[in-house]
């Protein structure tokens, strides 16, 4: 495990709760397109890596797949639980699945690839158990960062937040481009066929104090900043927060946030 792997590891102990109030819907929107493309249907072995509260393994049982759910996070689990009582649920981490080869029709990671120490180990090994002429499908944020993804940055420097060099980042061989192109090739990398790829963009609607609520709660890479700061840098990076998010107020008082993601998918040979 990397040092990347340990710090996220960390970052997200205990935190089902600041997630599930606030990025859990944002992350939920491309379940439905994420399950099509990885051929996600009755009778079909899905498992579901990655799953955070359980919004995309919920889903899939609902069209009749029996789903392995996994998570590295043992209050993510807790709330998968409540959305699927009688589900499977392992407590595992990329690259290491405890499954046979191909044991699975599909694999499914929603936005959990920007999560581990080396995407193209972990690619491989949602390859690997993955029957041949099944699917494998992924979500990720693209890079240049849409609107939603660019605020929290905005408002850090905005109220004079320092810089932290000191942050965990993946090793220079192991990161990837958030493009297209970028996302396409580490599928094809760890040798997936007919691999394609599109953007999703959407307006995420959210209360601005449940949107707040990530950071607030250690979510993010802003939460992570936040964590252990002095409460006048917190409160003016609130204050910003509430400034830049002004704009995209609606007349019922919530915000419409734009925002987009990168879908991929591919068949196992």
């Amino acid at each position: 495990m990397t040092t990347f792997d340990d710090h996220e590891r960390r970052r997200w102990a205990g935190r089902a709760h600041a997630y599930a109030r606030s990025y859990a819907r944002l992350c939920a929107y491309p379940a439905p397109m994420l399950l099509d493309a990885a051929g996600a249907r009755s009778g079909a072995r899905l498992v579901d890596v990655g799953t955070g509260p359980g919004t995309v393994g919920a889903l899939a049982a609902a069209r009749g797949a029996t789903v392995t759910a996994v998570d590295a996070e043992a209050s993510m689990i807790t709330a998968a639980r409540v959305a699927r009582p009688d589900g499977r649920f392992v407590r595992a981490a990329l690259p290491d699945l405890p499954f046979p080869d191909a044991t699975f029709d599909a694999a499914v990671a929603n936005f959990v690839i920007n999560h581990v120490g080396d995407p193209r180990a972990a690619m491989a090994q949602l390859a690997r158990v993955v029957r041949p002429g099944g699917h494998v499908a992924v979500t990720v944020w693209p890079y240049p960062q849409p609107p939603l993804q660019r605020l929290w940055g905005q408002a850090y420097a905005a109220a004079g937040g320092p810089l932290r060099p000191d942050l965990p980042r993946l090793a220079a061989e192991n990161d990837f481009d958030r493009t297209p192109a970028g996302l396409t090739g580490l599928l094809r990398g760890a040798g997936l066929a007919a691999v394609r790829c599109e953007t999703l963009s959407w307006v995420h609607r959210t209360d601005p104090d449940d949107w707040w609520a990530g950071p607030a709660g250690g979510i993010g890479q802003l939460g992570h900043l936040l964590v252990g700061a002095p409460a006048e840098l917190r409160e003016r990076v609130r204050k910003e927060y509430d400034r830049l998010t002004a704009r995209y107020l609606d007349t019922d008082g919530l915000l419409g946030l734009p925002t987009s993601a990168l879908l991929a998918t591919g068949r196992v040979e």
